[in-house]
């Protein structure tokens, strides 16, 4: 999600075409409505889609990517609520929430289509030229306020996720980026979700993979989208993205330079 999108704690989203903006890491805890179109979240793992009227959670350090598809002569329109750390300690305070366990790695789950909190998700869209302006901060406050409740009412066990306030831990730093190496992030967000600085986590990735990270992750990259071209038959265009670039331009001049031919000479 871009820093655009981040600047108001409730957004709403519109899109005419297919769209995969935004940086696929997920800073905070997010509840999302689709109101038209249909969204699909992969978490590298897995991959859901969501339609009008459905709802989910976003756990926040995570990494996740977005598809955003407009419904046939329609547009993509969604609700999104993001709860950062400051909004989430002061409600801990005052409500008396704390997480007693840690809970097990979901990036995302499915909400109650039809619940309290769907209907609540769909009444913000009255909100929403009133959220635009900055006299609305005391309103916001509230309805954040009010969506956390209904969240815990019908995912109690959620005070878990919502309320831990600690920081990735250090990790296995070879399985991780053999896993997550097609997310497009930069690489201190890599080095934090594997619990590290960046000096740090710099120096443990040359000892294992005896290369820079920024030269492993192109080569690694390259590789994934060489066999998916040649052996899953798919087009450039389709692919790119699913690796982790961010323009099919710097795509094809990458793959060309590392195979001496461009991505629609590869032969099947």
């Amino acid at each position: 999600m871009t820093a655009e999108e981040q600047k108001l704690p409730i957004q709403y989203s519109c899109y005419f075409s297919r769209s995969r903006v935004g940086e696929q890491f997920v800073p905070e805890h997010v509840i999302g409505y689709v109101v038209s179109g249909s969204l699909e979240l992969n978490d590298g793992v897995r991959t859901q889609t969501f339609g009008p009227g459905e709802i989910y959670f976003c756990r926040r350090n995570n990494l996740n990517k977005y598809t955003k598809y407009p419904a046939e002569n329609m547009e993509f329109r969604s609700v999104s609520i993001y709860f950062d750390q400051e909004m989430l300690r002061n409600f801990s305070i005052e409500f008396g929430y704390q997480s007693e366990k840690h809970m097990p790695p979901v990036v995302f789950i499915s909400l109650k289509t039809g619940s309290v909190l769907a209907k609540y998700m769909e009444s913000l869209r009255a909100y929403e030229a009133i959220f635009q302006q900055q006299t609305s901060k005391d309103l916001l406050a509230v309805k954040r306020k009010e969506a956390i409740l209904l969240l815990l009412q019908e995912k109690p066990e959620l005070k878990d996720i919502l309320f831990d306030f600690s920081d990735p831990g250090k990790i296995d730093l070879e399985a991780f980026m053999n896993k997550n190496f097609h997310f497009n992030v930069d690489l201190p967000r890599f080095a934090y979700l594997t619990g590290r600085s960046l000096s740090t986590f710099k120096r443990d990735f040359e000892k294992i993979f005896l290369n820079t990270p920024s030269r492993w992750l192109l080569q690694r990259r390259l590789k994934e989208a060489h066999y998916l071209i040649k052996e899953k038959r798919k087009a450039a265009s389709d692919v790119y993205l699913d690796v982790g670039f961010e323009d099919l331009s710097h795509f094809s001049f990458a793959f060309k330079k590392q195979y001496g031919m461009s991505p629609s000479h590869v032969t099947t």
